[in-house]
């Protein structure tokens, strides 16, 4: 008999995390061998369950996702990982990548694209999710007809030249997070949480918390959940 495709469910939202085991278990060659509600619980879990995929969403309390995602990958570099989230656009889905997932699908993906993704990814495959994947090869083609002009998009530009950790602290203190919180969250000094946020202020050309936190909004980078 065929094994069961073993999957480790990371959200935190528990109707979420129900729904989703039900489609995907409805699928008689997958299997969901546990759930998490944070990034914290998950890699816990992945460390005991050796799932072969592991499903989270970006948005959750804690380290969130893109640091889950690198502690896994740091347990286990051969980890088929899949993200799926509301934050439906390339600039996550690249930044997920290039945490070490595997796929990006969003949370409105029909169920179908879902399966395929898990089976993708399982197979070692990369996968991202086909409206995401056209306005990718979209994006290519008008970079490559405006590479000669530098001033074109400059917004998008900055928020590129951001390292990877850069990006990472950009994005929880978007979500509130305070600079002490962030050095715990991701287990490093104070001091160097400071670096990073006057760093990413400069190149994004902000000058308080609430630009970046608008800025965070205009990429898509967190969720506005007042709208």
């Amino acid at each position: 008999m065929k094994n069961k495709i073993s999957i480790l469910l990371i959200d935190d939202h528990p109707v979420v995390r129900t729904g989703y085991r039900r489609l995907l278990e409805s699928t008689p060659d997958m299997c969901v061998v546990a759930e998490a509600d944070s990034g914290e619980k998950g890699y816990q879990l992945y460390v005991e369950h050796q799932p072969d995929v592991t499903i989270l969403d970006l948005n959750m309390p804690g380290i969130g996702g893109l640091e889950t995602i690198r502690r896994i990958k740091a347990y286990n570099p051969a980890a088929g990982i899949l993200v799926f989230s509301m934050l439906n656009n390339i600039m996550m889905a690249q930044r997920s990548f290039e945490a070490g997932a595997r796929g990006f699908i969003s949370k409105q993906s029909g169920i179908g694209e879902m399966i395929h993704a898990v089976q993708q990814v399982n197979s070692g495959k990369k996968y991202i999710e086909s409206e995401l994947a056209a306005l990718q090869s979209v994006n290519a083609v008008n970079a490559v007809d405006t590479d000669t002009d530098t001033d074109t998009d400059t917004s998008k530009s900055a928020i590129d030249r951001l390292t990877k950790r850069e990006f990472q602290i950009f994005k929880l203190i978007a979500e509130g997070n305070s600079n002490a919180q962030i050095a715990k969250k991701l287990t490093i000094s104070h001091k160097t949480v400071g670096v990073h946020h006057v760093n990413l202020m400069r190149k994004l050309q902000l000058q308080n918390s609430a630009q970046l936190v608008r800025a965070a909004l205009d990429y898509e980078v967190i969720i506005n959940t007042l709208a």
